[in-house]
C-alpha cells in the first residue's frame, strides 16, 4: 500500500481501506481461480494496482463520466479506477465468465457501487461510453476497432473522449498499426512513477 500512498496522498480513508484489502481479496481468489500470474501477486500494488492508476495521470474523471474497462480479466484497471472515482460508473467485461466471477465478487466485497460485472466479448457489446479503457488485451489497431462503435460523441472532460489503453513493449511499431488520420497521443508511464516495473509501459490514447 505505501506505493499507492506515494503517489495518490490524497486517499480518503474509505479509498485507504479499500485498497488495502485487495492484497487479500486478490490472494484468496487466486488460490480458486488464477486471474494473477503466480509470480505477480506478490507485486500486487505495482504491476497491478498503481500500473492501472497510471490512467490517473492522464485524466481526472469528472463525475457521471462512464468508463468500459474492454478485456478487463480480474478487474484491471477497472477495479483501481473505480476506487479512485466513486462518482464515476465503471463496466468491465471479458468473455471468460470465472474472471467476471471474481470481479463481481470483489466488487461487492469492497462495496463499490459504481462497477459492473459483465461477461461479453467486445464485439458483442452495444452501450456507448465516454471513455474505454484496457490493458493487455490486443494490438492497438484492434482495440481501436472494437472501441470506437462504444463511444459516445457528448464530452464531460478536460481531454475528448477516446481509448486510454495501457501498452508496453515496442510501442513506436504498434502505433504503425494506426491509420494515419487517427489521432493519437503516447505517454511513458515512467514520468509518472519512478519503479523500474515502468521503464517500458506507456499510456496510450486515441481520440475518438
Amino acid at each position: 500500500m505505501e506505493i499507492i500512498q506515494q503517489y495518490f496522498p490524497d486517499l480518503s480513508d474509505k479509498q485507504f481501506d479499500q485498497f488495502s484489502q485487495l492484497k487479500s481479496l486478490y490472494e484468496d481468489w487466486n488460490a480458486k481461480i488464477n486471474v494473477i500470474s503466480r509470480k505477480d501477486i506478490d507485486n500486487l500494488y505495482t504491476r497491478h494496482v498503481l500500473h492501472s492508476l497510471a490512467i490517473a495521470k492522464m485524466v481526472d474523471f469528472t463525475p457521471g463520466t462512464t468508463i468500459l474497462d474492454l478485456g478487463t480479466g480480474g478487474g484491471f484497471p477497472g477495479i483501481p479506477c473505480a476506487i479512485l472515482f466513486p462518482k464515476s460508473d465503471f463496466t468491465l467485461i471479458d468473455g471468460t465468465r470465472k474472471k467476471i466471477h471474481v470481479v463481481n465478487e470483489v466488487a461487492q466485497s469492497l462495496n463499490l457501487e459504481n462497477v459492473k460485472g459483465i461477461q461479453k466479448r467486445a464485439e458483442e457489446h452495444k452501450t456507448k461510453y465516454d471513455f474505454i479503457i484496457t490493458r493487455a488485451v490486443a494490438t492497438i489497431d484492434k482495440l481501436w476497432t472494437w472501441s470506437r462503435p462504444l463511444l459516445h460523441t457528448r464530452q464531460k472532460n478536460a481531454i475528448p473522449n477516446g481509448l486510454i489503453a495501457l501498452k508496453g513493449g515496442n510501442i513506436k511499431k504498434e502505433m504503425k498499426l494506426l491509420h494515419r488520420s487517427e489521432y493519437y497521443e503516447v505517454h511513458p508511464i515512467s514520468r509518472h512513477f519512478s519503479d523500474p516495473f515502468f521503464e517500458d509501459k506507456y499510456l496510450v490514447y486515441v481520440q475518438y
